[in-house]
């Protein structure tokens, strides 16, 4: 049996500290899709740590932890996240795995894409410049280095040769910095890669399925950042929605029960793209400000907003949402006011679904008010105990979406998460 966690806005849900809460409940966690791009959050005994590529069961003795076929995997980061984790006295080495089949990022790989964001000028993304998409794009053109690669003795001349080739692209965009401390790096870390356990992902996890084992598939980013689905271009370069998990993993759909969505109590987005509930004013700050709303891998600002509840609706439905979980609440004690929205207005019409490209048309959303609850709820243990307020917002937004909270996250902290 699988079940499926993801981020169903655009990304920075809080999707680590709730994998890392359902973690117990699991005999593995595998991430799907995404690369170094993710940052996800966790508090472990009162520490701060940020997790990008390893999975967040890594804390869980009894948990095994797969990266699959569907990430771009970063050596240098996975090493240096490797050695983060080993300070909390976890062993990766343990129950770490990496699917052989998964695609590699190079050092040119990053150079690729910082020469590429350069020459967009104002037309930029707002990449991280973490090398994913141009190794999303050697994978599509069949050029790409997998982990399984690093078996191979002739693995730096293929190296060699997909880099020549990089190198050519490069010059065409007028690149010249020195990436020679970069593949250093890379080096070095790959020789510690080969000292992890590489499998073939797909057998893996289809043999623990058959052994009644429970797994659970973490997503990255957030399910508007899907490559098809999302509002391109302004998007990942891999499928963030619950059908990547199929590819990603090497799962069969019929294995797939729940799908776990995750959703702030508000919006938030990193970098550039349509966000039609983004406040620019003095209570878009106060979001920010409260929610230390800071990328968790870029520590760029976050734009804030309202929740929008079209978008969350179109997220619900691609994924098959069968239960939400709602972080951030406690952002929202402080507020008088709060407001959902319900359509957009595009064209004189007011609409209840999303456009084939935000960015080409100007919406306007249309609101909701609801009462704010002005209480701290950070110490509730129960949903009983809940305000009044809040027990009235969360129900509008079952009603709407059809789909029920099943828990609120009212904290960062491990056991600040109330069962709905």
């Amino acid at each position: 049996m699988v079940d499926v966690l993801l981020g169903l806005q655009w990304g920075d849900e809080g999707k680590g500290k709730i994998v890392d809460f359902f973690a117990p409940r699991y005999d593995i966690i595998a991430r799907f899709q995404g690369g170094p791009n993710a940052g996800h959050t966790l508090y472990v005994n009162g520490a701060k740590i940020v997790l990008h590529q390893i999975p967040s069961g890594i804390f869980h003795e009894h948990t095994t932890n797969l990266i699959g076929n569907g990430v771009v995997l970063d050596a240098v980061t996975l090493k240096k996240e490797y050695d983060k984790v080993a300070a909390f006295g976890v062993d990766g080495r343990k129950n770490l795995y990496i699917a052989e089949r998964t695609h590699l990022i190079l050092p040119t790989h990053r150079a690729l894409d910082k020469a590429s964001e350069l020459s967009k000028g104002n037309e930029k993304i707002g990449s991280t410049l973490k090398g994913i998409g141009p190794a999303y794009m050697d994978k599509t053109g069949r050029n790409g280095l997998r982990v399984g690669d690093l078996l191979d003795k002739n693995f730096t001349t293929q190296y060699i040769k997909l880099r020549l080739k990089h190198q050519r692209i490069l010059d065409s965009f007028g690149f010249n910095e020195d990436i020679t401390e970069w593949e250093e790096e890379f080096f070095e870390a790959i020789e510690f890669m080969r000292t992890l356990k590489i499998v073939n992902g797909e057998y893996f996890v289809n043999d623990k399925i058959r052994e009644g084992k429970k797994v659970l598939a973490e997503g990255a980013q957030g399910s508007m950042l899907d490559v098809d689905f999302g509002t391109f271009p302004f998007v990942t370069s891999s499928s963030t929605i619950s059908a990547g998990v199929c590819t990603g993993l090497g799962i069969a759909p019929q294995k797939i029960k729940d799908v776990i969505g995750v959703t702030k109590a508000y919006c938030t987005r990193v970098g550039s793209g349509p966000f039609p509930t983004e406040l620019h004013d003095e209570t878009g700050e106060r979001l920010r400000k409260i929610g230390n709303e800071f990328g968790a891998t870029t520590g760029r600002p976050r734009r804030c907003g309202w929740i929008d509840l079209v978008a969350l609706n179109f997220a619900c439905m691609v994924n098959g949402v069968t239960q939400l979980v709602m972080t951030k609440a406690d952002v929202l004690d402080a507020f008088e006011e709060l407001s959902a929205c319900t359509s957009y207005g595009i064209a004189g019409k007011q609409e209840k679904v999303v456009p084939y490209q935000m960015s080409k048309l100007p919406i306007t959303p249309h609101y909701v008010q609801y009462k704010g609850w002005q209480k701290d709820i950070t110490a509730i243990k129960e949903s009983a105990d809940l305000p009044e307020e809040m027990k009235t917002y969360i129900s509008f937004i079952n009603e709407y979406l059809g789909v029920p909270v099943t828990y609120i996250s009212n904290g960062p902290e491990r056991d600040q998460i109330i069962k709905a």
